[in-house]
């Protein structure tokens, strides 16, 4: 792709994305239906160590009013398939008829959203898409819910959703996923996610409460990610929208783009693995005129 094409690619995503985020309604406010305390800047972990030192004392989110996780339909049926996965790649999924039918209520939930719809639009406009919207279903559930190989040798093992938005471990020794601020929140709720910090480039760069997207650092049943990007307080179908539609835009293994949503500067990067989603996650670059 030429320079002058992918500048105008560039420019058609961001004006498509901040459309997707101006019809989010199910975010979350900042201060209002959820409190983070992003406390102090995490330190350099070498990969491969599970020791982090622990910037923060206390928990990332201090307050998330869950009535509204309970009563917002995709945030209830997203909450649902949470419990659905083993841990660890390399153990085999097993997926039963009541859980393939909680991976149908949620898309179903999802493509009623005013956010999927338009994305659905504009995926069928640039033909990545069909209109019929039962195609269309199919079509996610194989990006998100088909289960494939990520460890040789073991069943399948893992599918986009559980590694993005559950979070998965690689032989017990490595976080892997995990970029979801639900998932992240009711993990930390129970004990098993412990927040170590923020991380961000030089000094002047500390994290506002009502930034909607931060790099973290964590560690999670005992193993340290040293760094994972995420969204905060955005609903599912905006990140199942957002990274569908940056998945279906090319066949590479890796899709990289950068654009500027609201007041964020993001990488937004998703890995392939044949017509399903391997990882998907944005990488916080600048904020408010902030060079991170």
């Amino acid at each position: 792709m030429d320079r002058r094409s992918q500048n105008s690619s560039q420019e058609e995503l961001t004006e498509v994305f901040n459309q997707l985020w101006r019809l989010d309604v199910n975010r979350l406010k900042p201060g209002t239906d959820y409190v983070i305390s992003p406390q102090g800047k995490a330190g350099y972990v070498a990969h491969g160590s599970n020791n982090a030192r622990d910037r923060a004392r206390h928990d990332l989110f201090t307050y998330v009013n869950e009535d509204k996780l309970k009563h917002i339909e995709t945030y209830a049926h997203f909450i649902n398939l949470l419990d659905n996965y083993e841990m660890s790649t390399g153990v085999g999924e097993t997926v039963t008829f009541e859980e393939m039918k909680e991976n149908r209520l949620f898309i179903d939930a999802v493509v009623e959203s005013e956010v999927m719809k338009f994305a659905h639009k504009y995926l069928v406009r640039k033909g990545h898409s069909s209109s019929n919207i039962n195609e269309f279903k199919r079509q996610l559930y194989d990006i998100w819910f088909r289960l494939y190989h990520r460890e040789r040798g073991g069943g399948e093992d893992s599918c986009g959703f559980e590694h993005v938005f559950v979070g998965e471990t690689k032989r017990h020794r490595e976080i892997m996923g995990l970029h979801n601020w639900v998932q992240f929140y009711l993990q930390e709720k129970h004990g098993h996610v412990d927040y170590k910090g923020y991380k961000a480039r030089g000094n002047k760069n500390t994290p506002d409460e009502d930034d909607h997207v931060l790099n973290l650092q964590f560690s999670w049943r005992g193993l340290v990610k040293p760094i994972g990007g995420s969204f905060i307080g955005v609903s599912p179908e905006f990140e199942v929208a957002l990274f569908t539609i940056v998945f279906l835009m090319s066949n590479e293994k890796m899709t990289s783009v950068e654009v500027k949503i609201d007041e964020y500067v993001l990488e937004l990067i998703v890995y392939r693995h044949g017509r399903s989603i391997g990882t998907s996650y944005p990488k916080l670059l600048s904020s408010n005129h902030r060079d991170l």
